[in-house]
């Protein structure tokens, strides 16, 4: 789960993260997420926890001292850097859901999607379009795709939706359907 250690502008934000810590919840799904107490991160923690859901953080001592944790999770891991957090996520997740935030979420988003494409995970990836935040990248990464620079089995590969409900939907039918091992393709001759 990535998504923003601040609340955003507006309050559906913070609202849809609650929603979709207890549908996961609902579910029987743990979260695996950056293990804050504030923003988005914290509200999506509340929800799952608030929902009798497994809650499973993963923060930098260095935030941890800045007293960002949250104190009330099933787990808390504590790394020694961004860059152990994002591959420690990666390893505990069976899926990706990214939630509205910034350059954090998107730096961990792109990842996801970057290893997906090279055939590195075949874990699902999605969006929680909430008040449309997410469609100025996904008419990027459909730019993108009309340049030749990413597949249309890519761009299929990622769930968007507008509700909790919705893109747990589509991540789990992810997780059913077949991908093809990527295929580098050649250069085009000048």
């Amino acid at each position: 789960m990535f998504c923003g250690a601040s609340s955003g502008r507006l309050p559906a934000y913070a609202e849809a993260a609650r929603a979709f810590g207890a549908a996961a919840a609902a579910r029987g799904l743990a979260v695996v997420y950056g293990g804050g107490r504030v923003g988005l991160m914290g509200a999506v923690a509340d929800g799952a926890l608030s929902s009798g859901g497994e809650v499973i953080g993963v923060i930098p001592q260095e935030l941890v001292e800045r007293e960002l944790a949250h104190g009330g999770l099933t787990e808390l891991r504590v790394v020694g850097s961004l860059h152990e957090r994002k591959a420690l996520m990666a390893e505990l997740a069976d899926g990706f859901a990214a939630l509205p935030g910034g350059f954090g979420t998107l730096d961990e988003l792109v990842e996801q999607l970057t290893w997906s494409q090279l055939g590195l995970h075949r874990k699902p990836v999605g969006l929680l379009d909430v008040e449309d935040y997410w469609l100025p990248l996904i008419r990027l990464a459909r730019h993108a795709s009309a340049e030749g620079f990413v597949r249309e089995a890519d761009l299929a590969a990622i769930a968007v939706a507008d509700d909790a409900d919705g893109l747990l939907d589509r991540l789990e039918r992810l997780t059913r359907e077949p991908r093809p091992r990527p295929k580098w393709s050649r250069p085009v001759e000048p």
